[in-house]
């Protein structure tokens, strides 16, 4: 069925400069209606905007609450028991490790100054018996340290090792007396095989209490330990240390040489504990 003229009207669109036109023919109904589409469009738009405003203060509104929980969520975290954090407990574990670590690494660190060979790390945290499964990891750290703190004064301030590198030429003992051989006498200590001039070395952590000539030892060093442990190095040729200072294992106490009663370039080597010689043989590895 045709529309009517009267149903049909034609728009007519006109350039600017008035040099050209154009129609466009649109059904009556829609022009009168025009007006009911704008204002459909113009609420359409405003719901849009209404719907963009609401969602974006509706996320401004979600990212305040946010910063708001975050903010509390940080200052219930500072009162939070130091037992009940489970990240502090893994830091705190952490930290015991890498201390018994730093230990026992010092532990090897003076067992091979004195020429020994140091031990493997690897078994670090405990056998596994029934009484440590008993307590937490973090006692059980705690008990590492303890001991190692202990360990780590024993090893130091213990005599051990070799004060030089060397093979022994005298033994802890009754010997025959080297100035003449009828006669018997009590060696208090062994002698290690040097040339003039070779490094004597201290065997833990002290204090220098003489240096000088003492009798038959001749030049002399004598250092003080912790367990009432005291070390003497004799028969020297130098010496380099001077009463009160502070020696580590390892340090330089003097040079080989022959000075006092002796037959040749040799280090005299004692170990006294409590003012009394004992077998430095003992002292020399790990397995004694």
């Amino acid at each position: 069925m045709k529309s009517k003229s009267s149903d049909i009207s034609t728009v007519i669109i006109v350039n600017k400069s008035g040099q050209s036109t154009k129609s466009l023919q649109v059904k009556t109904k829609h022009i009168s209606r025009f007006r009911h589409y704008a204002l459909g469009i113009f609420v359409v738009i405003a719901l849009l905007s209404g719907s963009v405003i609401y969602l974006r203060s509706q996320n401004q509104r979600q990212q305040e609450e946010k910063e708001q929980l975050i903010t509390q969520l940080t200052k219930l975290k500072g009162t939070i028991p130091v037992t009940l954090s489970q990240g502090n407990k893994a830091d705190v574990a952490q930290a015991y490790v890498q201390s018994i670590e730093g230990k026992l690494q010092k532990i090897n660190d003076y067992l091979r100054k004195r020429g020994l060979k140091g031990f493997s790390t690897k078994a670090v945290g405990g056998n596994g018996n029934a009484e440590a499964a008993k307590l937490s990891d973090t006692e059980t750290y705690s008990l590492y340290d303890e001991y190692l703190n202990r360990l780590v004064h024993t090893v130091a301030f213990t005599p051990m090792g070799y004060p030089r590198i060397s093979s022994l030429t005298s033994y802890f003992g009754y010997r025959s007396d080297p100035f003449n051989s009828a006669n018997a006498e009590f060696h208090p200590g062994i002698d290690f095989k040097g040339n003039r001039g070779d490094e004597a070395k201290c065997t833990a952590d002290g204090k220098v209490v003489f240096a000088g000539w003492y009798g038959g030892y001749g030049n002399c060093v004598r250092i003080a330990h912790a367990n009432n442990y005291e070390t003497l190095y004799g028969h020297l040729s130098r010496i380099v240390v001077k009463v009160g200072e502070e020696v580590t294992t390892g340090q330089k106490v003097g040079e080989v040489g022959s000075t006092g009663h002796s037959t040749g370039n040799h280090l005299h080597y004692e170990i006294r504990k409590n003012g009394k010689a004992v077998n430095p043989i003992s002292f020399l590895t790990l397995n004694n």
